[in-house]
């Protein structure tokens, strides 16, 4: 068992340099390799900002309104890297959450990503890597696009109504000391400030919002994040009506990270809810 390592409180807002896109007129892209691979290949100009984060620990946030929410959710999970067991324990157990938290009649999850800041455990485990920019991960043409692939028999008339896509972050072993989660509430994001990125796989190609830089962003992250809690996340909703659609979010490096630190470690999980 990895050593403990002594923790100091963090602060309630911090100062870090958050990676936006400059947008240049040139079409941003990533290539992502398949199964197993760890490849990755991007093309666009980053545009480095230094942004107030604001601990989110003492917020109520609602998912509707802020784009996010922030929970208390234990797991029964013992060893997220075994996929038979992420399958039949963690997937149910985040349809139930995401049920409980967005009034969702049915949730189905599609997809999930481990991903590590150590870049020899990443190899060896053919994991991803932390992903320091400022993306959502879905755009209006990816959202319905994604929902046609995973249910395409369903997708004509599960279209005709309200359908969200909305993701769930969290530490797979202990609390996060480097490289964690920011994300911003989505008042305060314009649609303007996106642009559509390619988002390049051997088989199919999909679409992500790269985000350019704008002063009114509000950031907030959860200090020291640990295994027994969830950040709860919507990246796309059908409805138009003046909720949270799209909540951008970057890794970042935090400015005074614990002496002895340990790589991140964490698991994303992708959803589609239907209402």
């Amino acid at each position: 068992m990895a050593q403990t390592a002594e923790i100091e409180p963090q602060a309630s807002t911090i100062e870090p340099t958050v990676n936006y896109l400059l947008d240049t007129g040139i079409t941003p892209s990533t290539y992502t390799g398949g199964p197993g691979s760890t490849e990755v290949k991007s093309v666009g100009t980053l545009d480095p900002h230094r942004v107030t984060i604001r601990s989110g620990r003492d917020r109520d946030f609602i998912l509707e309104r802020d784009g996010f929410v922030f929970v208390p959710h234990d797991t029964k999970m013992v060893d997220f890297f075994d996929a038979d067991e992420l399958r039949r324990v963690y997937y149910p157990e985040i349809e139930a959450l995401i049920k409980a938290q967005s009034g969702a009649s049915r949730v189905v999850v599609f997809d999930h990503t481990l991903r590590t800041a150590d870049d020899t455990f990443r190899e060896q485990h053919k994991i991803r890597e932390v992903v320091q920019r400022v993306h959502n991960d879905y755009t209006e043409w990816s959202g319905p696009q994604r929902l046609k692939e995973i249910l395409p028999d369903e997708a004509d008339e599960l279209l005709k109504r309200r359908f969200a896509i909305i993701q769930v972050w969290r530490p797979i072993r202990y609390p996060v000391e480097t490289f964690p989660l920011a994300i911003c509430d989505a008042r305060s994001v314009q649609f303007s400030d996106f642009v559509i990125s390619e988002r390049r796989y051997p088989n199919r190609v999909g679409q992500t919002y790269s985000v350019k830089y704008n002063p009114d962003h509000q950031w907030y992250w959860f200090p020291l994040m640990r295994r027994d809690e969830a950040l709860v996340f919507k990246v796309y909703d059908s409805m138009r009506d003046g909720r949270a659609r799209w909540t951008a979010h970057t890794a970042f490096d935090v400015p005074s990270p614990p002496p002895n630190g340990r790589p991140r470690e964490s698991i994303e999980i992708r959803t589609l809810a239907f209402f």
